[in-house]
């Protein structure tokens, strides 16, 4: 590549080749590089002017260089800038001996003849201006070390462009003129990539896109079985084994054992970390790449819900009793202990069912919320606990079945021979 000289690199090569031509072909002709409406006693007369008057980008080489950074920023390789310089060449002398158009067939020719800059001539034209000017500001160009050379064609611009193109020089007349595009011309940054380890081995992949499908979430005790921190869990689906599978607990990843995973169901422990309530699970297939294998990103199911039921131990403390218009009312603390923990700015609601030994139409309920708003208050730098205090009041002394909704999802009753709820009770 070449840096940021290139473009007069290229403008002065160019002078430099037309002047050599047009010296032997006009006497005392020569080539120059100034605006074309500079002053009369600047241009050349007789000879040749060069004027770079747009430069364009590249369309074949302008996005050839990318990417150039890696994904965590750094410079894999040099980015460049592909550009096309478009030149006005005018000619000046005396038109009565028709120099202008002698000197425009001399050019004609030459750039014919050399359509490209050749390294040799770009790397003299340097030595040459150095050798007169040590500090000369071509001394660090690298033109002639660019991967693609410079070729030059005359470009087709009909009378309303030229119009156009010598409007913007004031109050100057029209010369002679033709126009030319250089290509291409990079231009490379100074900044220098951090080298890469040489490649040993080199992979190959290709993956049919096979995203799994979760229909059912379910206990492998049963469809309808509530599911607890002991379950496992039966997901059924469609196309749910892939090179590696992943079950996705929100932020928890569990592999299941590949004896547990086919293509149509997979059997999973529910990991240690949930909280009771609604909770999500996904199916994500990594994708084995590199030596030796390690998981990259890869496809992911649909996300299913499933709720996870607390189990729960209650007892009572601080018992005590009022009597209100003969009527015996109780107050008391329910000391509830969660398994699975509960965490704070969860939801807790204490029920309370009267147990009776008989059925009957008049068994009362209560309902309690958690202290401090319906959320869970702990120390600074506590968030979770396995234990809460309910505290209560007004209710009928008695034996009473207890159960807490956790953000919604309700503790588990036991049954008796008789299918009748017998437990977790507590004595008020």
């Amino acid at each position: 590549m070449s840096n940021f000289l290139a473009i007069a690199t290229v403008t002065e090569t160019l002078r430099q080749i037309v002047d050599g031509a047009i010296r032997e072909d006009v006497n005392g002709a020569a080539a120059k590089a100034v605006r074309p409406d500079a002053p009369d006693t600047e241009l050349p007369n007789p000879g040749v002017n060069i004027y770079l008057y747009q430069v364009t980008p590249n369309a074949a080489w302008r996005n050839a260089d990318l990417p150039t950074r890696r994904a965590n920023g750094e410079l894999s390789q040099r980015p460049s800038a592909a550009i096309d310089l478009h030149y006005l060449i005018t000619f000046y002398g005396n038109e009565s001996q028709l120099e202008p158009q002698r000197l425009l067939g001399s050019t004609l020719r030459t750039l014919h003849e050399q359509p490209v800059l050749a390294r040799e001539k770009i790397r003299s034209v340097i030595n040459a201006a150095v050798a007169a000017d040590p500090q000369h500001f071509l001394r660090a160009s690298n033109l002639d070390e660019a991967v693609e050379l410079v070729k030059f064609t005359p470009l087709p611009i009909n009378l309303e462009e030229l119009s156009k193109l010598w409007s913007v020089f004031f109050q100057k007349a029209y010369a002679l003129s033709v126009t030319y595009q250089g290509t291409v011309v990079l231009i490379e940054s100074e900044s220098r990539p951090q080298p890469a380890l040489p490649v040993r081995d080199r992979n190959l992949y290709v993956n049919t896109f096979r995203q799994p499908r979760i229909e059912e979430v379910a206990s492998t005790l049963g469809r309808n079985e509530p599911i607890t921190a002991s379950s496992t869990l039966l997901i059924s689906g469609a196309q749910l084994r892939g090179a590696a599978t992943t079950v996705r607990f929100g932020q928890i990843d569990v592999a299941p054992p590949a004896s547990q995973v086919s293509d149509t169901q997979i059997k999973v422990i529910l990991p240690a970390g949930l909280r009771a309530g609604v909770q999500s699970l996904q199916i994500v297939q990594p994708v084995l790449i590199g030596t030796p294998p390690l998981p990259h990103s890869g496809v992911e199911s649909n996300v299913a819900p499933f709720v996870l039921h607390p189990l729960i131990t209650a007892t009572v403390s601080n018992g005590q009793s009022t009597v209100i218009n003969g009527v015996t009312f109780r107050a008391a603390d329910v000391t509830v202990t969660f398994t699975p923990n509960v965490a704070t700015g969860q939801r807790l609601v204490l029920l309370l069912n009267e147990f009776q030994n008989a059925p009957s139409s008049n068994a009362r309920a209560y309902r309690f919320a958690a202290p401090a708003w319906n959320t869970i208050t702990l120390p600074p730098g506590v968030n979770e606990t396995n234990s809460v205090v309910f505290p209560i009041e007004n209710v009928i002394p008695g034996n009473y079945l207890v159960r807490v909704q956790v953000d919604g999802a309700e503790s588990l009753l036991d049954q008796a021979a008789d299918n009748r709820y017998n437990a977790p009770q507590v004595a008020i």
